[in-house]
């Protein structure tokens, strides 16, 4: 008899045979719905994921303004270093109060240097927002994660009740051999 291959080699547990036992229907079954739950759930995670992660950044490129700050004291370093350093500076937000805080600033900057920070509506630094790409990127990135690893749930699922039932298949096999193997030692031996 020639081995299974191709698409019928996944399906044989569907196919009616007087050999199939009731565990490879119940087997068929796991992974069939384990399967489905699967792409269900990695799909709407996914989505929902990655329309969060949207959201978000929307919202912080809406929100968050660039402000222009004052540095408070030198800058360390000389001005002939290519690398930014770390250096106090002060703003105002659109309420009038006045923040303080640390960001990048090319070395060797004399006091009260203006130089563009980025703050929220509350006035504390923040990063830059991403742009509409850089977020779609973010966004798309974090929606296959989440959705790859919703997926795997229900499929680790899966796999432990198949497991378990080959588990039960095999002890089931040594339990009949116990049974039926000492009356045919006496055709090999």
């Amino acid at each position: 008899m020639a081995a299974l291959r191709g698409p019928r080699a996944l399906l044989w547990r569907w196919w009616p045979n007087p050999l199939r036992r009731r565990s490879d229907r119940i087997e068929a079954w796991t992974l069939l719905t384990a399967g489905l739950l699967a792409l269900l759930a990695g799909t709407l995670a996914g989505l929902w994921a990655t329309r969060s992660v949207e959201l978000g950044l929307a919202r912080e490129r809406v929100e968050w303004r660039p402000v222009t700050a004052l540095l408070t004291e030198r800058a360390p370093g000389t001005a002939a270093g290519s690398e930014q350093v770390w250096a106090e500076v002060r703003w105002s937000v659109a309420d009038g109060s006045t923040h303080e805080g640390q960001t990048r600033v090319d070395p060797g900057s004399a006091a009260g240097t203006r130089v563009t920070v980025w703050s929220d509506l509350q006035g504390h630094l923040v990063t830059r927002p991403a742009t509409q790409a850089q977020a779609s990127l973010r966004a798309g990135l974090i929606g296959v994660l989440v959705g790859t690893t919703a997926a795997l749930v229900p499929l680790a699922g899966g796999r432990l009740v198949t497991g378990r039932l080959e588990r039960r298949r095999l002890d089931r096999w040594d339990t009949e051999w116990e049974r039926v193997g000492p009356q045919w030692r006496w055709k090999t031996g």
